[in-house]
């Protein structure tokens, strides 16, 4: 493990005005080092470290990462009156409290009960013993954090990757502005439920003063898959979701189609990606009275095993060339495997990790559910061009884009460092 003192030149003033007198001997640079991209632990951390990844490399972790069973996901927005040093340093402290709690441990060495009793403890304590539980921490940086109603807040605008644009109106978009957009995003995903709210809630705290949630959204049930190890899901359609996806070991996908490489602009972007949240409201009780037939024919895919109409497996490629006795495409013309599909949309193909979600139920008595849509992609212009082929998906029946937002997602941090750290420099 290595060593907790601090790191040369690192601006701690945000944590400690947080945290208090327990956090003032700790650095970013206290990272677990990386072997293999699982975080190597002391004997005291031995129990975490085989569900332990490495919060640095040169790829922020939950990107590639095998997908876990639960996501918390929020968006900020910093506070009025703050400057650029309360940027960096809330990134500092964020880095530094995300390289711990993906190891298992508390946000800092005093944590949730080793502190004074006459002060508030540094972590919360909700996630004492559960482990790291594969918890990943993801951070993303929104158009507005550049330019916001034409004013460069950050000193940073210059800088500002010419890709990162709101995204553009859809077809059928009905969005809350109240969950949509924000200057910064953190996607927490683990295969425990309160480990994932665990870390977006101390991450928030340790914003105090400095940035505040604007929306948030909780999931579960994966609705992708990133290795081959991994069964393909199933949406809350029933249908398996995510058997094309891009997985961790397609190094020549993940160069074409998710990271940015070193010839695009920015450079400081090189190694990162774009991350796209869509929420996505399923109108579950209609689905639930179409035909069987009809929902096949809607997808492209037959519902039990998940294999195309063209016939095969659930691996075997659609062949969207085949037609019936009568001339009819098999795979139908306006089906969602269809307009999605790379033949379709020149080549492009992104990289899905989306989860399930059911927030109670609505004024109707109707379940508010739906699909929490998260792509990684090299350009956002991938996700634009697939959903705009999608403006004619029979499936728009029965979905309602209600949320959306589009953040640069930077490579990942070396120890000692943090995430974002080259767009500063």
């Amino acid at each position: 493990m290595t060593s907790t003192e601090p790191a040369a030149g690192l601006s701690r003033r945000g944590l400690l005005g947080l945290v208090g007198a327990g956090a003032a001997g700790l650095a970013i640079g206290a990272g677990a080092g990386v072997t293999g991209g699982i975080a190597i632990a002391s004997a005291a951390e031995s129990d975490s470290a085989a569900s332990a990844y490495a919060f640095f490399g040169s790829h922020q972790a939950g990107i590639t990462t095998p997908v876990q069973d639960h996501m918390h996901f929020a968006a900020f927005d910093m506070m009025a009156r703050t400057d650029r040093a309360d940027l960096i340093s809330l990134l500092q402290d964020w880095s530094y409290a995300a390289a711990r709690m993906t190891r298992g441990l508390e946000v800092s060495a005093s944590g949730a009960v080793g502190g004074s009793p006459e002060a508030p403890p540094d972590d919360t304590g909700e996630a004492l013993g559960l482990g790291a539980s594969r918890l990943t921490i993801t951070f993303g940086l929104g158009p507005t954090l550049f330019d916001s109603d034409g004013v460069d807040r950050y000193g940073i605008g210059a800088r500002r990757p010419p890709a990162l644009e709101r995204l553009p109106a859809f077809l059928g978009d009905d969005l809350a502005p109240d969950e949509s957009g924000g200057d910064l995003c953190i996607q927490a995903c683990a295969d425990d439920p309160q480990v994932a709210v665990h870390a977006i809630r101390n991450l928030s705290r340790i914003a105090f003063g400095r940035a505040k949630i604007r929306w948030s959204q909780m999931g579960f049930g994966r609705t992708s898959r990133t290795t081959a190890a991994q069964q393909t899901p199933r949406n809350l359609f029933g249908f398996k979701d995510g058997t094309a996806n891009i997985l961790a070991d397609d190094r020549e996908a993940l160069a074409d189609h998710v990271w940015v490489a070193a010839s695009d602009a920015p450079a400081w972007m090189a190694g990162g990606s774009y991350l796209v949240a869509r929420k996505i409201a399923m109108l579950i009780e209609t689905w639930d009275r179409v035909r069987l037939s009809e929902q096949n024919a809607i997808i492209g895919r037959d519902k039990g095993e998940g294999a195309p109409l063209s016939g095969g497996d659930e691996f075997t490629e659609s062949d969207l060339a085949a037609t019936d006795a009568a001339g009819a495409a098999i795979v139908p013309e306006r089906s969602h495997v269809r307009l999605a599909h790379p033949d379709v949309n020149g080549g492009i193909r992104i990289l899905r990790r989306g989860y399930n979600f059911v927030d109670g139920n609505t004024d109707l008595g109707r379940l508010d559910a739906g699909l929490f849509f998260l792509s990684y992609q090299r350009t956002p212009e991938q996700f634009v061009k697939i959903q705009r082929s999608l403006s004619t998906d029979i499936m728009g029946e029965y979905v309602r884009h209600i949320g959306s937002g589009l953040w640069a997602v930077p490579p990942g941090a070396s120890p000692g460092s943090y995430v974002g750290a080259a767009l500063f420099a």
